[in-house]
């Protein structure tokens, strides 16, 4: 029910799966494994899939920290983007890239639960999109050091509040890797 007219389709992000980002996450291979599923399924179906990769001062673009994980393989036909803001959308082709693929529904899958994700999903949803965020898919770094919650504290929060996000002609929510279909 996206507000976005004319946008049928549903792609899969990627967000941020890389060396350094996820090096030391709680669940990082079990996230891993979750979204190479949804990768599975959604190229199976077609679905397009968008990769989206950060760099900062703290993330050098082009160095091993930066890198993908090894045990993701983007397509040569998939889609990159690069950002440097938190939104995935700020200063980045990301709209251009899913209207040309009439997207109006995001799956949402990564790293940092709450920072780029949150940020991302909140982008998507304001700008009209449908939003789903995979509630096993996605991770982040323990910043209790900084006073942080736990970050399994943090993931389940990410996912409380998003379980019922709602405004006028889009939703969003959660749904575990087994229960995602891509299927029209």
């Amino acid at each position: 029910m996206t507000t976005l007219t004319d946008r049928p389709n549903t792609a899969l992000l990627i967000i941020d799966v890389q060396n350094g980002v996820v090096a030391g996450a709680p669940r990082r291979d079990e996230v891993i494994a979750n979204i190479n599923t949804l990768l599975d399924k959604a190229r199976l179906r077609n679905v397009p899939v968008i990769w989206v990769q950060h760099s900062d001062d703290g993330l050098a673009r082009g160095s091993d920290d930066w890198q993908f994980v090894p045990e993701l393989a983007r397509a040569d036909t998939e889609p990159l983007v690069h950002k440097t803001y938190g939104d995935s959308f700020e200063a980045t082709e990301l709209e251009e890239l899913l209207a040309e693929r009439q997207v109006g529904r995001l799956v949402v899958t990564g790293a940092q639960s709450d920072a780029c994700i949150r940020s991302t999903i909140h982008g998507g949803f304001v700008r009209g999109y449908d939003v789903l965020l995979v509630s096993d898919a996605h991770t982040t770094e323990d910043l209790s050091a900084y006073g942080a919650p736990a970050p399994e504290q943090v993931i389940a929060h990410t996912n409380l509040y998003w379980q019922s996000q709602r405004a006028p002609g889009r939703t969003g929510g959660t749904a575990e890797t087994a229960k995602v279909s891509f299927e029209g």
